[in-house]
């Protein structure tokens, strides 16, 4: 796959005059993130946001508020209704612990991936009221669920919606809506992720009703978790919630979590916004992909030392299984994509054999190789069930939008979505979308782009700088760790690596200086490897034996 490099623009004269405060790189790094001014760099690093962070500026909480507290005090039975993905079942966690430390009746519903798919279902809300359930929470989904908040309506259930998917065209008739994508809705921060909008109910709640046992604080490893597993921007509130809920996870204070960075091999006293989402989210994800999400959720709420660590042994089964489903899947998959027309500008594929709670890792890494949206799908008997992923060139909701007369459900965001459609009308809505991709993609220059900060000289690279990268923390989607690229350097020596020998070991040398580098899956460029090469990287410190020092994390070559 080809790429493109883009270096970011040199911050302004009045931005380094502004920022002459913070080291040279640091001021390059900080503009690059929309940071121009003393005071608004001083707050990101501070991971302080420019609102006050209130859930009660949120619409919709002043009517949820009353009924969840009337709900505690009448003893009614409450059930959280959440998702199968890592953030719905953080969310669903940490709704359940807040309402049982205020002494509610309640308890946890999340539906079965191939059972009942995504979101809201009649048939699981008529169960619920037959179990004298009088009060449903979502979370992490229901946003688009007109037709089966109506039925619980019908049914004599309260229910009240919160998400932070977009809203479609009609909003459904619940009691309340907390989603601050709504109309109407001016609380700032638009991009909180499911389980950031559960933690602002149960800062409200905690608010009205204080109790010894927990505090806001306490649920912030939950928040870290849900909102670095769903990419959810980390700027704004985001950042401070998850910059300091991964202080809370480093304090142990979750058994579940111990014993699952325990079978991840994560330090949990080091653990990162990058363990989040490389080790202890895919596992946490497994459940819900092979299995049952209840798996993850009770391993969350788990407070007993050998019964968190045998669950977290099944869930680390469960990912290496998820794993090599994934990789077949692939395979097929781009088989199936590449069948009809190998250059079309959308990748579809869907068999009766894919797993269904695999099928949007397929597509992720179909849209990765091949840098164009793709849709990936298991088909039933009456209808196909699809996930999508795409690139930032394509809002794969918008065109999905475009063809809602065809689909029995979908939703998502600008990256990734699904939807359901009749397996009479696949033809058809395939047409209608390499259409639109067709007409909003010809002449793009689809080659991945990838962004470095800024251009540097191997001799600006030490520890010290290390120490001022680390200000920048927690980076991830939408707060990127810092990317640097090095031209004209000297290959000293270079090998392949790894168990199949995919990745490349290299030392390079720019002048007098000399440093190592690790390039994963860059293997195969070995042997065509000139003596000058430019890297494009990440920089970090390697820790062996005792001894640490400095290497490239190297995330492209060009020669």
């Amino acid at each position: 796959m080809q790429t493109r490099w883009q270096i970011q623009p040199s911050l302004t004269p009045e931005a380094d005059q502004a920022l002459l405060k913070f080291p040279p790189v640091l001021r390059q790094l900080l503009f690059n993130r929309g940071y121009a001014t003393d005071t608004e760099a001083r707050a990101f690093l501070k991971a302080t946001p420019t609102h006050s962070m209130s859930p009660w500026e949120i619409k919709g909480m002043d009517i949820a508020i009353p009924r969840i507290l009337q709900a505690i005090d009448e003893n009614e039975k409450i059930i959280i209704y959440g998702d199968y993905d890592v953030d719905g079942v953080t969310s669903t966690a940490l709704l359940v612990q807040v309402l049982r430390a205020l002494n509610a009746n309640v308890g946890a519903y999340i539906p079965n991936r191939f059972d009942e798919g995504y979101g809201l279902n009649m048939d699981a809300l008529s169960q619920l009221s037959k179990e004298g359930v009088n009060l449903v929470i979502t979370v992490d989904c229901g946003i688009r669920s007109v037709d089966e908040v109506a039925h619980a309506r019908d049914l004599g259930l309260a229910l009240i919606i919160t998400d932070h998917h977009h809203p479609g065209d009609i909003l459904p008739p619940a009691l309340a809506i907390i989603n601050p994508k709504q109309k109407g809705d001016t609380y700032p921060e638009k991009y909180l992720a499911g389980v950031g909008i559960a933690y602002k109910i149960a800062q409200a709640l905690l608010e009205q009703r204080s109790t010894n046992e927990l505090t806001s604080e306490h649920l912030l490893d939950l928040v870290a978790l849900g909102t670095v597993a769903d990419l959810a921007p980390l700027e704004g509130e985001n950042h401070a919630l998850v910059r300091k809920g991964l202080r809370v996870i480093r304090n142990a204070q979750r058994q579940g979590l111990v014993s699952l960075a325990a079978v991840a091999s994560v330090n949990i006293q080091e653990v990162s916004a990058m363990n989040i989402g490389f080790s202890l989210g895919p596992r946490l994800n497994a459940a819900g992909r092979l299995d049952s999400a209840l798996a993850a959720y009770d391993l969350l709420m788990e407070t007993d030392f050998m019964k968190a660590g045998g669950m977290a042994q099944e869930l680390e089964i469960q990912n290496r299984e998820r794993q090599n489903i994934t990789r077949e899947m692939q395979k097929e998959a781009e088989k199936i994509a590449l069948a009809t027309d190998e250059d079309a500008f959308l990748l579809f594929a869907a068999s009766p054999e894919f797993n269904p709670g695999v099928v949007g890792l397929a597509a992720s890494r179909l849209m990765d190789t091949y840098y164009r949206p793709a849709v990936v799908g298991h088909v039933d008997e009456e209808t196909t069930v699809c996930s999508c992923r795409s690139i930032a060139e394509f809002h794969i909701t918008e065109a999905l939008d475009k063809c809602a007369d065809l689909l029995v459900r979908h939703g998502g965001h600008a990256a990734a979505a699904g939807f359901t459609v009749r397996n009479e009308n696949v033809g058809v809505l395939l047409k209608r979308l390499k259409e639109i991709a067709a007409e909003e993609l010809a002449g793009v220059d689809l080659r991945r782009v990838l962004v470095a900060d800024m251009e540097l000289a191997l001799d600006a690279l030490s520890f010290e700088m290390f120490e001022h990268l680390q200000y920048l923390e927690p980076t991830g989607y939408g707060n990127p760790q810092p990317v640097f690229v090095s031209r004209n350097l000297r290959v000293a020596s270079s090998r392949t690596v790894g168990k199949d020998q995919s990745h490349l070991k290299l030392t390079v040398m720019d002048g007098n200086s000399r440093l190592d580098g690790i390039a994963f899956r860059l293997g195969h460029l070995k042997p065509d490897l000139p003596a000058k090469i430019d890297l494009l990287y990440t920089f970090e410190v390697n820790e062996w034996q005792g001894r640490r020092s400095l290497q490239l994390n190297i995330k492209d070559i060009q020669f």
